[in-house]
């Protein structure tokens, strides 16, 4: 949740291509909204999409880094088990 000082409103200038505008326009029409509701929901779907892109590419990493872990001969030896995996991960 955000705090009320979050969510005070800036004025941002912006310029679009008028055949963007045209598209928002029909929006505002359709769904009873103005711009300003219309481009803050596309921005923040904008920003939400790029977050899980960012954390999943950062989760695929994470598996990627794993798999190489436990596949390593020396490791799988050092590393009987899940647990001690977590805690050697943990604690370095």
């Amino acid at each position: 949740m955000h705090t009320l000082r979050q969510l005070e409103k800036q004025q941002v200038g912006l310029r679009l291509p008028k055949y963007l505008v045209d598209e928002i326009d029909e929006f505002t029409k359709d769904y009873s909204l103005n711009r300003t509701d219309i481009i803050v929901e596309a921005v923040k779907s904008y920003v939400t999409e790029q977050k899980a892109k960012i954390f999943y590419a950062d989760f695929e990493d994470s598996v990627k880094e794993l798999s190489l872990t436990l596949n390593n001969p020396k490791q799988k030896d050092d590393l009987k088990s899940l647990d001690e995996l977590i805690d050697e991960l943990e604690n370095s």
